[in-house]
Parts: C-alpha cells; sequence; structure tokens
C-alpha cells in the first residue's frame, strides 16, 4: 500500500473508449483512483454503481473518479453500458499502475492461495499527493465513504 504524503506514481492507460488518460492530466482537481477485481462480478459492480449514482456529488465536490482493473478496453464498455457507468473505466492487462500502486497482492479465497487484485482506493490531492489510502474496502460502502473523506 502506498504511503499517504507521497506524490502518487503518474501513469497512462486507456478507458472504456480507448482515450488515454494520465494522473498528471488531472492536476487542480481531486482524483478517486480505486482498483477493484473484475468487470461484472456482484462487489465490483456494486462499487461501481454506488459511484456512479453518486457521480454529481463527486464533480460537485471537485473530485474525478477512476476506476481500475487488469479488463480489456472492451470488456469495460460492456460494463459501462450494462450499468450506465457515469465515470471513467481504465484498462490495466499488464498491471503496471496496479503494480505501481501496491493494489496487487496474494489473496486467499476459500483457503487456496493466488495473486490478485486487491479492492484498494486512493484519494489524491489536486497536487497530485495521496491524501488517503485504504485497501481494506467494502465495495458497497467504498462510494459513500470516499464522498465523506471530500467534506
Amino acid at each position: 500500500m502506498l504511503e499517504v504524503g507521497i506524490k502518487a506514481p503518474d501513469f497512462e492507460l486507456p478507458d472504456q473508449n480507448g482515450k488515454i488518460h494520465r494522473l498528471s492530466d488531472y492536476t487542480g482537481k481531486k482524483v478517486i483512483l480505486y482498483f477493484y477485481p473484475r468487470d461484472n462480478t456482484p462487489g465490483c459492480t456494486k462499487q461501481a454503481c454506488g459511484f456512479s449514482e453518486r457521480y454529481p456529488q463527486f464533480t460537485e465536490k471537485g473530485a474525478v473518479i477512476l476506476g481500475v482493473s487488469k479488463d480489456s478496453v472492451a470488456s469495460h464498455k460492456r460494463f459501462e453500458e450494462k450499468y450506465g457507468l457515469a465515470f471513467t473505466l481504465l484498462a490495466d492487462p499488464e498491471r503496471k499502475v496496479i503494480e505501481a500502486y501496491d493494489a496487487w497482492k496474494e489473496k486467499k479465497n476459500y483457503g487456496k492461495v493466488s495473486m490478485g487484485v486487491v479492492r484498494t482506493t486512493y484519494l489524491i490531492d489536486e497536487q497530485g499527493i495521496i491524501i488517503k489510502a485504504n485497501d481494506k474496502v467494502k465495495a458497497a460502502d467504498d462510494p459513500e465513504n470516499m464522498l465523506k473523506e471530500l467534506d
């Protein structure tokens, strides 16, 4: 988990439409950067829909939401269209950004150990500094918790 107070690593990833985004594009805005395991899974869908429903409140507070998983651009597009998601999903199939943000870890599922994306959310300030980091994220609660962090 990256430390609060450090500069967030810049990155370059395509969104669900193939458009390239860099963290540095959002200088001057707060960024909620969240990492999730997979499109169209129950927890990930709850989390994404929660952020999407509250999207107007996030933009009111000057925040941008970026969701990152190792799914493809095409998978993100289907996920966005199926649920009418209002924010940007970034595709990181090579896991460069996922690993740079320490969200690729050993996971235990029903006693089986494997490597995967650990649900992790970062709040990055207008200058690109991490001001909140959470790797104990409950999918359904994350959007509301992050909204409260912006107050």
